[in-house]
C-alpha cells in the first residue's frame, strides 16, 4: 500500500465517506460540519477533539494524496469538501461501507462490521460480509487484512491497510509464514524476526520524525 494515513487523516476520510452514504442531502461537507463529524462521540474510536486548523491540515494532506478535494456548491459561499476514494480504488458500496467503518472505529469482527455498516449498506447474511472482506483483501492493492485471532475470542478481527503499523504487522506475519514453509529452524526464525522488528522500529521513528517536522511548519 503506497498511501499511508495518520489517525487524523483516517478519521477525516472515514467521516467524508460516512456522511456521503448516510446523509447525502448534506454532502459535500463544510469545514465546520466535518470538524463536528470528526469529534462525534458515537460511532467513533478513539474520541477526538480536533479544531478546524487541524482538520484543514488533514484535508490538505489528503488532497495531496489524491483522496479529497474542495468544491463549491451553487448558492453557497462556503467551501465544501468531498472524498475522492473511488478515483483511486475500485470499490462496491458494501466495500466502501466496510472501509469507512474500519477507518472510523478500528479493527472489527465480521459480525461487528455487519451490524455497524447496516446504516450505510445493509448486508443480509454474515457470509455476504465475509465475501466483501475477501474482495477487499484481494483488491489490488489489498485494502484490508485479517488479524490474528486474539486468545479467548471466537472471531478474528479485520483492519484497513492505510495504517503503517497494520501494514508492517501484515509483512511480519507473511515473513513468519514464509520462514516456516522454507524449513528454517525456530532459532533462525527468531533471529530474522528480531531483525524485522528492529527495522520496523527504525521506520516508525522516521515516520514520527517526519510527521513532527511536518506539523512544525504550521
Amino acid at each position: 500500500m503506497d498511501i499511508v494515513l495518520d489517525d487524523i487523516e483516517a478519521r477525516i476520510l472515514g467521516c467524508l465517506i460516512e456522511k456521503e452514504m448516510t446523509t447525502p442531502e448534506y454532502y459535500p461537507l463544510s469545514l465546520n460540519t466535518l470538524m463536528n463529524a470528526c469529534n462525534q462521540k458515537s460511532n467513533r474510536k478513539p474520541i477526538f477533539s480536533l479544531d478546524e486548523s487541524v482538520v484543514q491540515r488533514g484535508l490538505d494532506s489528503l488532497r495531496q494524496k489524491g483522496l479529497s478535494w474542495e468544491t463549491h456548491v451553487p448558492g453557497s459561499r462556503v467551501t465544501k469538501f468531498e472524498h475522492d476514494l473511488l478515483s483511486q480504488f475500485d470499490l462496491s458500496k458494501p466495500g466502501m461501507a466496510v472501509l469507512c467503518e474500519l477507518l472510523l472505529r478500528g479493527p472489527q469482527t465480521p459480525g461487528e462490521l455487519r451490524s455497524n455498516t447496516e446504516r450505510m449498506a445493509p448486508v443480509g447474511r454474515v457470509g455476504e460480509m465475509e465475501e466483501t472482506l475477501r474482495d477487499l483483501m484481494d483488491h489490488n492493492p489489498p485494502l484490508v487484512v485479517r488479524l490474528m485471532r486474539e486468545t479467548g475470542k471466537r472471531e478474528a478481527r479485520y483492519a484497513h491497510l492505510f495504517s503503517p503499523e497494520i501494514a508492517q504487522g501484515k509483512a511480519l506475519s507473511e515473513h513468519l509464514a514464509t520462514s516456516a514453509e522454507s524449513g528454517l529452524s525456530a532459532t533462525q526464525s527468531i533471529l530474522k524476526l528480531e531483525d524485522e522488528i528492529a527495522q520496523i522500529r527504525r521506520e516508525l521513528e522516521e515516520l514520527k520524525q517526519a510527521f513532527t517536522e511536518f506539523k512544525s511548519q504550521f
